[in-house]
This record gives structure tokens, C-alpha cells and sequence, in this order.
């Protein structure tokens, strides 16, 4: 399992589009309904700082996400945007979890 923790802030005028784009990218998650996928967003009190969580089974998984269309739209839109922090990508190790997250 691979786990990837993704925090970042955008400019205020483009925090409506940014979630939009999110949203986008989780209902094409949906869809696909791969269940070695997990991936969260949430934004922080500020209304424009962002965080992901995403936790994949395999590296397939990984390679799924990254191809979807919705995803590389809303990566190219983040980049454009010029964020004020720029997206920061730390691997993180589950050490356990209250819940399954893939069959531990």
C-alpha cells in the first residue's frame, strides 16, 4: 500500500474553482469504483489552503488515478492558477487504522 499526503494553498478567487475541480475528480473516482483507490480532500479554516489524502492498494492504482482525465485537468488548473504555496508531496507510512483500508 502507498499513501500520499498533498497540502498546498491557492489564491482566494480561486478556491470555488479548485473545489470544483476536486469534485470532479471524485466523481470520476466514483464511477470507476476501484476499490483500491481512497482519496480525500479537504480544505483548511484559511478557506484556501488545501490537503489530500490519497491511499492507493498497488501501483496500478496509483497510474489509474494519475491518467484520469479529470484529474490532469484539475492538476493543469492548479498549476495555472500560481498558487500562493505551491503543492507539497510527503509519502506517508500507515502505521494502523480504526477501519479496513484494503483488507490490512
Amino acid at each position: 500500500m502507498k499513501a500520499v499526503k498533498v497540502q498546498y494553498t491557492v489564491k482566494p478567487e480561486f478556491t470555488k474553482k479548485n473545489a470544483e475541480n476536486i469534485c470532479k475528480v471524485m466523481s470520476e473516482l466514483r464511477q470507476l469504483d476501484k476499490a483500491g483507490i481512497r482519496y480525500s480532500s479537504f480544505i483548511m479554516e484559511d478557506d484556501k489552503s488545501f490537503v489530500h489524502f490519497a491511499m492507493f492498494d498497488t501501483e496500478d492504482d496509483e497510474i489509474i488515478l494519475s491518467k484520469l482525465a479529470s484529474f490532469k485537468h484539475f492538476q493543469a488548473d492548479l498549476k495555472k492558477s500560481n498558487p500562493e504555496i505551491s503543492p507539497k508531496v510527503n509519502r506517508i507510512t500507515l502505521i494502523d487504522s480504526s477501519y479496513n483500508i484494503f483488507r490490512l
